[in-house]
């Protein structure tokens, strides 16, 4: 990047899923008055951005993800009114709000596809994606990614529809021109109303190779005209607007592709979300059979792309979101089973300092500041998630033992992201609970993840006193922290994120003087050493060069 940098380089970004985030109107599911609530909550923080996951109506088939009407709030969330109010009051604390935004596909209740379901003729036939039978079934060999085919057959106008997830979510054809207009003219009337970006979802699956609709094509892959699509979008929607901040989820992109994609002087996107470090620990067969996190392999990943993007573009930085476990149990202590609660502050703490250490924008999950741990659902029942439904049913139906499904889907559902909040110690948690949201933590664990060190805020308490049943481990062998490096291979001054209960403001980019990150400073160890400082998530090391097991520490460098 040459010139001052934009805002969002030292921004955090701090994600909200409403339906468990707060409950304001005790009907058992989050809304936007539950959010308006809690604002301050996020605002002391530190955040500087709020993505809303989508709050537009829906049938809730995909949870939100398959938007119906996308000029309206879901009566399930609130009002527009509401969502109005709740902008200003987002506006008023000094933060920014980034809505979710889906136009790879709509709900197939929405009334562009419901027009289409009518005839070939209709011109909203155009703007979804259709094709004629190949020798009787489905006109190619994709398949969706919650299971099933990727085509369903509407025996109205007898053609195959696409949908790359649910039958629920038609894929939209943006090859229509018409199509892209209507979308284009509906983020302008977002933006227009005091919006400050889009989150776009799956947004690399938009361009479609015709050819391999139909034919031979067993998997989608990502077509060159994205760029052509996000260019336009950059000079219908974003061009000549000041401070919005646009970020693209693309599964299965590259380095390389998200150095083009994020270059600013080709106007496409400010960074993009890539699932290569969330992915080290899948299997080739299925993400729901796990293998173990390779930490060698995770730190060269998380180091491909510092490097990759350092001359060029910029890194979305994020270790969970609604979609993926919660990094505590992903990744910290917990992950090797047994107490889900062991060396969790310690756990949270090091993940969090190595999130906001690299060079990038943070992007902060709801309830990961209070280090939050997976469900620990043990019936199937207990699950909401379309996607864990299908898998479990098609895995059980192959011959796996219900059993080892419950297990897979307790270490990998997307549910274990979508449990409620916990803001206080009653039963139900923060008062969520309902048939149409996940099962509630319940009140004793909602206590254990309040429960505080001495001297910690009680809100973000998370703190349980640290472990000492292992001996502290040599600091060549630990995998803590790190340091960016701005362009040029001048080292930053770099502070330590004190863990998950303070995300910093304007973290650690390229400043030259020492910056500890977060506006609540608790439980931070500090140690000047021949000029040079030294912050460690657990205090001063009872041996010198060593750090305790799952500690951070993080030095100052010049």
């Amino acid at each position: 990047m040459t010139g001052p940098e934009p805002w969002w380089t030292g921004a955090v970004v701090y994600q909200v899923y409403p339906r468990s985030f707060a409950d304001g109107n005790g009907d058992g599911v989050g809304d936007l008055a539950g959010l308006r609530q809690h604002l301050d909550h996020i605002a002391d923080l530190g955040v500087d951005v709020v993505w809303l996951s989508p709050v537009y109506r829906s049938p809730q088939a995909d949870n939100g993800y398959d938007i119906a009407d996308y000029e309206d709030i879901d009566p399930l969330f609130g009002t527009i009114d509401e969502f109005d109010a709740l902008l200003v009051e987002v506006h008023r604390r000094g933060m920014k709000l980034v809505m979710d935004l889906v136009v790879n596909h709509s709900s197939d209740q929405h009334p562009w596809f419901r027009a289409a379901l009518q005839s070939r003729t209709c011109p909203k036939h155009d703007w979804y994606i259709w094709r004629d039978p190949v020798d009787g079934h489905e006109p190619n060999g994709w398949r969706a990614a919650f299971g099933g085919p990727a085509w369903s057959w509407d025996p109205g106008t007898g053609q195959y529809y696409l949908h790359m997830f649910t039958p629920q979510q038609p894929d939209l054809n943006w090859e229509n021109p018409d199509l892209r207009a209507a979308v284009y003219d509906m983020m302008n009337r977002w933006l227009d109303r005091g919006v400050d970006g889009f989150r776009m979802d799956v947004i690399n699956h938009i361009a479609k190779d015709d050819d391999a609709l139909s034919g031979d094509s067993d998997a989608y892959v990502m077509q060159p005209r994205i760029h052509e699509h996000l260019q336009e979008m950059h000079e219908r929607v974003f061009a000549g607007r000041e401070a919005l901040l646009t970020v693209g989820e693309m599964p299965g992109v590259t380095v390389e592709d998200a150095a083009l994609f994020t270059d600013p002087e080709r106007h496409e996107l400010d960074m993009v979300f890539q699932f290569e470090h969330v992915g080290l620990d899948h299997a080739p067969s299925s993400k729901f059979t796990r293998n173990e996190t390779d930490l060698p392999e995770l730190k060269r990943s998380l180091a491909r792309w510092q490097t990759g993007l350092e001359d060029r573009g910029w890194n979305s930085l994020y270790l969970s979101n609604h979609d993926q476990p919660r990094p505590v149990s992903r990744f910290g202590a917990a992950a090797s089973g047994g107490d889900p609660f062991a060396f969790r502050y310690e756990s949270a703490t090091l993940l969090a300092t190595v999130l906001h250490l690299h060079r990038g924008t943070p992007y902060v999950y709801q309830g990961d500041e209070i280090g939050m741990v997976n469900a620990a659902f043990t019936t199937i029942d207990q699950y909401r998630d379309i996607e864990s439904h299908n898998w479990f049913r098609g895995a059980v139906g192959r011959g796996m033992p219900e059993s080892e499904a419950l297990e897979a889907l307790a270490f990998r559902s997307r549910d274990n992201a979508r449990t409620p909040i916990p803001w206080d110690d009653s039963a139900p948690a923060g008062g969520v609970l309902h048939h149409r949201t996940v099962d509630r933590y319940g009140a004793g664990m909602a206590a254990r993840h309040r429960r505080g060190r001495p001297g910690s805020r009680a809100a973000l308490g998370v703190r349980a006193p640290p472990s000492t049943d292992r001996p502290p481990t040599p600091l060549p062998h630990r995998a803590a922290g790190g340091v960016h490096t701005a362009r040029g291979g001048t080292p930053d001054t770099v502070g330590v994120h004190p863990g998950l209960g303070g995300h910093g403001r304007a973290a650690a980019r390229r400043r030259r003087e020492p910056v500890v990150l977060g506006p609540r400073v608790v439980g931070v160890g500090r140690e000047a050493r021949g000029g040079r400082s030294s912050w460690g998530t657990s205090g001063e090391p009872p041996v010198a060069g060593t750090l305790r097991p799952w500690e951070a520490r993080v030095h100052e460098c010049r």
